[in-house]
């Protein structure tokens, strides 16, 4: 028995080994059920305080339209008495408006009414005015043909002690009815609060436990291979190849932490062929390697990371989410990079104008500019003949730097470019405002320096040397701590 209670434990949080998608429907489902409940349980509350609501309305009616009946009865006894006493002459039409009162109010009791016992109370008070209607005036005809004072006395008496009697008792009754069952309306209200407290408590319980659960199964399938993904980048990108991922979490990760552990691998056994054989004929190896085996599950991984990415998450989850991203970001980048600095550059070159050349690389960098309102200065419009380059190449040349100077810059900075083309000799100036460069890029380097970049690739320079050195040109830089760095590029023509 305790075998088998551990494998169904073990069974309920084995869901960190299917995929993110799999992960995201549990998750969704169990959501979707805790919504369901929590709507039941608040619909069944309301329909029930409407319901009682309802009929303690229409007990209050019902008791309303008895106690007019009462007073409308009242009222016409009076008339009759201003009638045969007083000899007025509206009192019989005063009479006969309430007579059509009380009818009207009858028979609005009955169409109110909804059970059996509700009739026959409310039909006793209409059998008990109609006998009243009846003997009142009987009595007031018989004074009339005997008019004396013991004879009014006597109309009193019968009137009072007799029909209003009567006509008190069943209206008396009737009222005890309705109030018992209002009574019993509030009675069974109160019930429905009680039961409402531990009915509304299980969604919120159910909530608990889901953000329990989500946390546990988010930290094993996500959070926690993650990191060990995260680690073994960083390991990797700083020489140690032996260094093994974890194949733990949701299966993407799993996939993920095998290619890298395949990467790192391979990218071992090319380091260990690279002191047999020239160095870019060696990292060339990699590109198909690079393409197959990381990109695919990258773009799997980031588009689920975005599906995930909720609001109303809590905040660990949401900045573990964003490591998902920004960590595929990286992934992308370092591998597109690479992929770009290890494929052969075959220039074409072409007579072109260079001001196109610059707007174009600029125009791609402008979203980025945006964000800090960095302005670029630059005088390439000046040049007015044409210069022989390729102009794809230093288009790409010239936005990793100018990429460079404005992540280096602080917000509202100003980087200058300046061209000019002298003794068949085109020389490109970027200066920045930044903070300058630890190191000092090398030619020939596949990681000239550190990176001053939180999710850099390190191969913007060696691109920018590559591409130089392809065009026939060189690259050169100065600078000094606090004071900006300046690039001098000379191509020439």
């Amino acid at each position: 028995m305790f075998l088998k209670r551990k494998r169904l434990a073990e069974n309920a949080f084995a869901l960190h080994d299917k995929p993110l998608r799999q992960l995201l429907l549990f998750h969704d489902l169990y959501f979707i059920a805790l919504i369901v409940l929590a709507v039941a349980s608040g619909g069944y509350g309301i329909y029930l305080w409407d319901k009682a609501s309802k009929q303690s309305q229409r007990i209050n009616i019902v008791i309303q339209e008895i106690y007019l009946v009462r007073g409308d009865l009242y009222r016409q006894t009076k008339e009759l008495f201003d009638a045969f006493f007083l000899q007025e002459e509206n009192a019989l039409y005063e009479y006969n408006q309430y007579t059509t009162s009380i009818l009207v109010h009858l028979e609005r009791l009955q169409n109110i009414a909804i059970d059996q016992e509700e009739r026959d109370a409310l039909m006793d008070i209409e059998r008990k005015y109609r006998s009243l209607v009846n003997e009142a005036p009987a009595l007031f005809y018989r004074y009339q043909n005997n008019p004396d004072r013991k004879a009014q006395k006597s109309i009193y008496q019968d009137i009072e002690t007799g029909i209003f009697r009567h006509y008190e008792e069943v209206s008396k009754r009737a009222e005890y009815l309705l109030l018992v069952k209002q009574g019993e309306i509030k009675h069974r209200l109160d019930e429905a609060r009680s039961n409402s407290i531990a009915v509304l408590s299980m969604p919120l319980l159910l909530a608990c436990i889901l953000i329990v659960y989500s946390r546990r199964i988010l930290k094993n399938s996500i959070v926690r291979p993650i990191n060990d993904i995260m680690q073994a980048t960083t390991a990797i990108s700083t020489g140690n190849l032996t260094h093994q991922v974890p194949e733990a979490g949701a299966e993407e990760l799993a996939v993920l932490s095998r290619e890298i552990n395949k990467m790192a691998e391979d990218l071992a056994a090319s380091r260990d062929a690279l002191v047999k054989s020239e160095k870019q004929a060696a990292l060339g190896l990699l590109v198909p390697m690079l393409a197959h085996n990381i990109r695919n599950p990258l773009a799997s991984i980031r588009a689920t990371a975005q599906v995930i990415d909720d609001p109303l998450l809590d905040k660990e989850t949401l900045e573990s989410i964003q490591g998902i991203i920004h960590t595929v970001d990286r992934l992308e980048r370092w591998t597109g990079s690479l992929l770009s600095y290890l494929h052969p550059i075959k220039p074409m070159l072409n007579q072109l104008l260079l001001s196109s050349i610059v707007q174009g690389a600029i125009t791609t960098l402008q979203p980025k500019l945006n964000e800090k309102h960095i302005k670029i200065t630059e005088n390439s419009a000046t040049i007015k003949r044409l210069v022989l380059t390729d102009e794809h190449l230093l288009e790409q040349m010239l936005y990793n730097l100018l990429l460079n100077a404005s992540e280096a810059s602080a917000k509202n900075a100003e980087i200058q470019l300046h061209c000019a083309l002298l003794d068949h000799v085109l020389t490109l100036v970027i200066i920045d405002q930044g903070p300058g460069m630890p190191f000092k890029p090398e030619p020939h380097a596949l990681t000239p320096g550190p990176t001053t970049k939180r999710f850099g690739t390190g191969l913007g320079i060696p691109f920018a040397f590559k591409v130089c050195e392809e065009l026939g040109g060189a690259m050169s830089f100065d600078s000094q701590p606090g004071q900006g760095t300046r690039i001098t590029i000379s191509l020439p023509q």
